[in-house]
């Protein structure tokens, strides 16, 4: 919880800034990168934890492997956060900001699972749901999963639309156990 507090006040920090000089979408876009680099790159994500490795060591690698990829203003925030010991929560700061950008521009992430791909038609259509519920502009993250047999599974938020076959099989079948015990 207290990493998450930390990241959280360093990603309003950022964000703060961002919007100070207008360039908001700039660091959007750069801790979209920070955080796909550090999840693709296993050894950067252990090198950021390691209590072994020094901070100037830290601060070399960031400044070689994100130098010419994010801006700036990024670059030195990311420096400054491993300057105060802070480099553990990179990671976290990067997620933490994504999360503060979308809620600040009224933008709901959402992901619908089906079991083959969705055509424009029903992509539409689930963005039209979420947007509904929640007044936001939509984010949708689609994932096929042939397991689910039919229908789909709609996420956002603390919020859920099960309608895939697997679910109402599931459902049925506890039915039919709970109709057979009782007799």
């Amino acid at each position: 919880m207290a990493e998450t507090k930390v990241a959280r006040r360093y990603a309003k920090s950022l964000l703060d800034l961002g919007m100070e000089n207008n360039n908001t979408d700039v660091l959007n876009q750069d801790m979209i990168t920070v955080a796909s680099a550090i999840k693709a790159n296993r050894q950067l994500a252990v090198m950021l934890k390691s209590p072994v490795i020094h901070a100037y060591k830290k601060d070399a690698v960031l400044k070689e492997v994100f130098s010419g990829k994010i801006s700036d203003t990024s670059l030195e925030f990311m420096r400054l956060i491993t300057r105060k010991n802070r480099e553990y929560f990179v990671e976290d700061i990067a997620h933490a900001f994504l999360e503060i950008y979308k809620a600040n521009k009224n933008i709901q992430s959402a992901s619908v699972t089906t079991a083959t791909p969705l055509d424009a038609k029903l992509r539409d259509e689930m963005v039209a749901i979420v947007k509904k519920a929640t007044g936001n502009t939509v984010e949708l993250h689609e994932e096929v999963d042939p397991a689910i047999i039919g229908g789909f599974i709609l996420r956002w938020g603390d919020n859920q639309i099960d309608s895939s076959v697997v679910s109402r099989l599931s459902a049925l079948k506890q039915d039919f156990n709970k109709s057979f015990i009782q007799k």
